[in-house]
């Protein structure tokens, strides 16, 4: 069932905008080291992981690097909870510009919590081709995990599983005021998560 965010309270603010800039040039550097090689590609999951992959892409130009080949993927409709509770879901765009066939591939996203997500994603990525690898890369891990899904690369981690709250990536792109990793817990607040 979907978050009620207007439900969440600011708990702890984990980094401000300098730690952010600072995590992206990690994921940025630390992955053409990794996983450099021709035809090398980049799929953003819808919304966080459309900004990141964005931010990341800009980094490597700036560093002299190649631009990679960006794709944007939603998983709305391969998630297993999609038709949980009333609300209809909301459908974004999914443009993949490339074929995926035989390109190693960065699946980017924002935060990776349960793994459910990610599990969308591959199953989708599949109706566009078959990569000859696929990484994931995350600004946050949570670790606790509800399926076997693991960051190949991640910016940094967050060992607080407590289901009562969750954590957010939030980008000036997204309307907030700047940039942070935040985590908001259940309650009631005047301080209200959104946009």
């Amino acid at each position: 069932m979907k978050k009620r965010f207007s439900d969440y309270r600011l708990k702890e603010h984990l980094l401000g905008p300098e730690g952010v800039t600072e995590a992206v040039q990690y994921l940025a550097l630390e992955s053409d080291k990794r996983w450099a090689c021709d035809g090398l590609a980049m799929v953003g999951i819808q919304t966080g992981g459309v900004f990141l992959a964005n931010r990341i892409n800009d980094v490597r130009i700036k560093q002299g690097l190649p631009g990679l080949p960006l794709g944007v993927l939603d998983i709305t409709l391969y998630r297993d909870d999609v038709f949980e509770g009333s609300v209809q879901p909301n459908v974004r765009t999914t443009n993949i510009p490339f074929n995926l066939s035989g390109r190693g591939l960065l699946l980017v996203d924002d935060v990776l919590y349960t793994g459910r997500t990610v599990r969308a994603a591959l199953d989708s990525l599949t109706d566009f081709g078959r990569p000859a690898f696929i990484r994931l890369l995350v600004l946050v891990d949570r670790l606790a995990k509800e399926y076997p899904i693991c960051a190949d690369l991640a910016a940094t981690t967050v060992r607080k599983a407590d289901p009562t709250q969750t954590v957010r990536v939030q980008f000036r792109e997204m309307g907030f005021e700047r940039d942070e990793i935040v985590v908001y817990e259940k309650g009631n607040n005047e301080t209200p998560v959104g946009h």
